[in-house]
């Protein structure tokens, strides 16, 4: 690993870090990509990997007043691997969601983006307009660093390129409303930003793809998705096929090839007619994991990238990432609403319709070891090997390859035996706590067939690793 050394500027309260005195990207890497034996799973740095994370409200390169280094420690410290962040073409306002001390909100004249700035004031947000023929090489000097400090960390990055205005509110704020540039562009309903209707909008889109894709070119911890929430707001999916189009354009010379997600619902979906370029299918606040089963089929990575609307208690969100990721997805995110512009390192208390904190990112840590110590890539989402009954208001879900590794992850209290069905052989197992991690641990002699392991005492929930010994 290449030691980045990083020099960060303090401007009029703002955070903006310099370029690294080293290479910023990765030349010797490949991106992360699907697994070549078994894409329903990712390959990063030569790992089978899982993307497991708690992460801030998408504004960590947009808002100036964002000190994003303490917010990347943090996830590395919990031993987390992903992080989502959108580009700066969308901001809310401090109203926005109900959240406060929002990072997706920034201060007056605080929000970064691709575009510079021009010599007009008038832009609705503070600061002057901008001027969508030039580009900021501020921005991309910031973007650029913060890929530089997530990868030192081991942390991949989902650069989110574009979202819909879900309100007016939303619209005009954006440096593509006609009301924040000097071009005479964006004098149209927010409800035809992201359609073919608008040539000259459409245009813009693509360019700011290309600028984006070629920037970026060098980073492995990168892989970008289209829009966010397409399925609000009036995007098409005639606009959003171009967009990829302008992915692969921009990418098709260059040394590296990124992975693209589209996003396709919240809750769950069965993806018809897929775009061949997509490797990603993103939902939003899937639980129960139906989708998951809906779409295996594809062959390509399930994810629920984003949560986080359900209230404040840990088990809410822990379980769901749990529960998403025995059914066989790959990546779960929830919303973290510690991370604020006053406590990027995660301490506050949230304010907002979900939670967040360092209890939970610890627990998420659990989940994530406890999948990347099994060869998973072999393993597949097999709840035969179950065998009720089981309590009531008790579930269950493993992931299995059946003779060799079992993972099964148990929702509910009240479960006092798991019964399994294994073939003959000589088994180790360990029983992990959700919240503390690894617990009671012992070794069995089985001759086939149906199997109770006795569970320990836990509450809420608890999850069993087994494996052959020979």
């Amino acid at each position: 690993m290449s030691c980045i050394v990083v020099q960060t500027l303090i401007v009029g309260g703002s955070f903006l870090s310099a370029v690294p005195t080293l290479a910023s990207d990765s030349p010797g890497r490949l991106p992360i990509a699907l697994h070549p034996a078994n894409p329903h799973y990712l390959l990063f740095r030569g790992q089978p990997t899982v993307l497991v994370s708690s992460t801030e409200h998408y504004g960590a390169v947009l808002n100036l007043d964002f000190y994003y280094v303490p917010y990347l420690d943090e996830l590395h410290a919990k031993g987390l691997n992903l992080t989502r962040t959108f580009s700066g073409v969308y901001c809310e306002d401090r109203a926005s969601f109900g959240i406060r001390s929002n990072t997706l909100a920034p201060a007056g004249g605080k929000l970064l983006c691709p575009w510079a700035r021009s010599q007009t004031p008038g832009c609705t947000n503070g600061g002057n307009k901008f001027d969508l023929a030039r580009w900021d090489g501020a921005y991309f000097r910031r973007l650029k660093d913060f890929l530089a400090q997530a990868g030192e960390r081991g942390i991949v990055v989902e650069l989110v390129l574009f979202c819909p205005f879900y309100d007016d509110s939303m619209w005009v704020l954006s440096p593509m409303n006609v009301r924040n540039n000097v071009n005479g562009l964006g004098g149209i309903p927010r409800t035809e930003v992201y359609t073919m209707k608008h040539p000259e909008m459409v245009a813009l889109h693509e360019a700011l793809t290309r600028k984006i894709c070629q920037e970026l070119n060098g980073f492995d911890n990168l892989y970008y998705e289209v829009c966010n929430e397409p399925y609000f707001g009036g995007v098409t999916g005639d606009w959003q096929d171009r967009i990829i189009a302008a992915m692969g354009a921009a990418e098709s010379n260059l040394p590296k090839k990124h992975l693209i997600a589209r996003n396709i619902a919240n809750g769950k979906q069965k993806v018809e007619g897929p775009n061949p370029a997509v490797s990603l299918f993103n939902f939003h606040y899937a639980a129960p994991p139906e989708t998951v089963a809906m779409n295996f089929a594809l062959n390509k990575v399930i994810a629920d990238d984003e949560t986080g609307f359900r209230g404040p208690g840990d088990f809410t969100y822990r379980a769901e990432g749990w529960d998403f990721l025995m059914a066989g997805g790959a990546i779960y995110d929830n919303l973290d609403y510690s991370f604020t512009c006053k406590t990027p390192a995660g301490t506050a208390v949230p304010d907002a319709p979900g939670g967040g904190g360092a209890a939970l990112r610890s627990q998420l840590r659990i989940l994530k070891n406890f999948l990347q110590g099994f060869d998973f890539v072999h393993m597949a989402p097999d709840n035969r090997v179950i065998l009720g009954p089981l309590p009531a208001k008790v579930a269950a879900r493993a992931l299995a390859q059946r003779g060799k590794q079992y993972a099964v992850y148990v929702c509910g209290d009240g479960l006092k035996n798991l019964a399994i069905d294994l073939p003959a052989g000589h088994y180790k197992y360990q029983w992990y706590d959700t919240r503390s991690g690894p617990a009671t641990a012992a070794t069995l002699e089985h001759s086939g067939g149906r199997r109770l392991i006795a569970a320990p005492s836990y509450q809420e929930d608890i999850a069993l690793g087994l494996s052959t010994m020979r």
